[in-house]
């Protein structure tokens, strides 16, 4: 937290204002939910939420003195549906979606508005970096066989998945454009899950999921 105040004490002191937060702190934590022990979780939203909620308090005096800021929060595909062995992850993005859409009206008075970034499957090390829950990682685990499953389907993913240049490309675009919207998908397979996710009842969404 001081780390954060510190920085963001600097940039005001060069720069007297500040314009634009980007929110892209985080990591994976995978793991069937009954796997999965509550300080795991805590550390999940920790970073995932907590430290997004903190630095954004932090900026939000300053942009509302400006009557003027964008908040960019890297959110994911993930914010808009779950998967398994992801229930951790998925929520704290669910709930990032959440706290974002909730801002954005809170916000708009003071002339300062809020952007959602969804992520698909990007070629980076987010998912060799990723935290694999202790009990998950038991070969007597009841879903050993289902985190195995998931394994291979990341590994397949990964194969088309976007660059993290794409996703940057998307972020410009957003900070840039006069009036941004509120979300902006980043992949060519996020924008085809979302797609699906509109046009199919739960079931049908579901049943192609597992599929993947």
């Amino acid at each position: 937290m001081r780390t954060v105040k510190n920085a963001i004490k600097l940039i005001i002191e060069q720069s007297n204002r500040l314009d634009v937060l980007v929110n892209n702190a985080g990591f994976g934590l995978s793991g069937a939910l009954e796997d999965l022990n509550i300080d795991e979780i805590k550390s999940q939203y920790e970073t995932n939420v907590f430290g997004l909620v903190r630095t954004t308090q932090f900026v939000l005096p300053i942009m509302r003195k400006q009557r003027s800021g964008l908040i960019v929060n890297i959110s994911s595909g993930a914010g808009r549906f779950g998967f398994p062995t992801g229930s951790a992850y998925v929520s704290t993005k669910f709930a990032v979606e959440g706290l974002t859409e909730s801002m954005s009206y809170e916000l708009e008075p003071f002339g300062i508005k809020v952007i959602l970034i969804e992520p698909g499957v990007i070629k980076t090390n987010f998912f060799n970096s990723s935290v694999l829950a202790k009990k998950s990682q038991d070969p007597n685990s009841p879903y050993a066989t289902l985190m195995k499953s998931m394994e291979d389907s990341v590994d397949k993913m990964m194969e088309n998945g976007s660059t993290p240049q794409y996703v940057a490309e998307v972020v410009l675009h957003a900070v840039t454009n006069e009036n941004p919207k509120l979300r902006y998908l980043a992949g060519k397979d996020v924008e085809r899950w979302i797609e699906a996710k509109m046009k199919m009842s739960d079931e049908e969404f579901a049943n192609m999921m597992k599929q993947i």
